[in-house]
């Protein structure tokens, strides 16, 4: 059990499994925890609501900024519905934002040193993370210089789930005691479905077989912690 910090952390925060086991996550390791969800007019509207249920029904205090710029310069098949989401070798998927995580981190920066927080959690990922650039860890590292640069201020950014594939995030999940609450209330689908998803854009392939691949190795070992 990893011992809670009397700090503050903001979690940059969507509603999908990701971001919502890194709320768990900085939920056991800090005393207060915020979450910011960012309106950059993605493809559904209902990530946003189930990001505010989520910290609602935690007790997190909840902040959505408006982003809609960023749909402006970065059209993308999130933002777009007459875009296809596709993935075509040696190019990255049409999903892909042009500098959102730049952005988002960099902006929640600005929230975290204004309530005097010096921890940012993101759940970007450089094992399953689709070829995205800003999910890298050097990124991460080198966005944490600039961030602590320019506002002359200790930020560190967590990225819990930066060496983890999809079925060690579950695991992870697992251990936080979140298994079942991910599971059902969060949403990762392109397409804007709760829970399992559609089961045919790419987020709701991956997450089902991450589901699958540590549902079948819990089974072998003996059951997970929550089942």
């Amino acid at each position: 059990m990893m011992e809670r910090s009397s700090e503050k952390a903001v979690v940059v925060f969507s509603g999908g499994q990701d971001s919502t086991t890194c709320l768990f996550w900085a939920m056991r390791r800090f005393a207060e925890v915020e979450t910011v969800t960012f309106d950059y007019g993605q493809r559904h509207r209902e990530e946003l609501s189930v990001a505010a249920e989520i910290a609602s029904e935690l007790g997190i205090p909840h902040q959505v900024l408006d982003m809609s710029l960023l749909n402006q310069l970065a059209p993308s098949a999130l933002t777009r519905h007459e875009l296809d989401i596709e993935t075509k070798e040696g190019a990255l998927p049409t999903t892909s934002v042009d500098g959102r995580n730049l952005l988002f981190l960099s902006f929640a920066a600005v929230r975290a040193k204004g309530i005097g927080a010096n921890h940012l959690v993101t759940g970007v990922c450089e094992t399953d993370f689709s070829g995205y650039p800003d999910c890298r860890d050097v990124f991460i590292k080198s966005l944490n210089v600039t961030l602590n640069l320019s506002m002359d201020y200790p930020f560190v950014i967590h990225t819990p789930l930066m060496w983890l594939n999809k079925a060690q995030t579950w695991e992870l999940a697992d251990h936080l005691n979140a298994f079942e609450f991910i599971r059902e209330r969060t949403l990762t689908c392109y397409n804007g479905v709760r829970a399992e998803g559609c089961g045919d854009c790419p987020a709701c392939k991956l997450r089902q077989a991450g589901l699958n691949d540590y549902l079948n190795r819990s089974e072998q070992m003996g059951g997970a912690s929550q089942r």
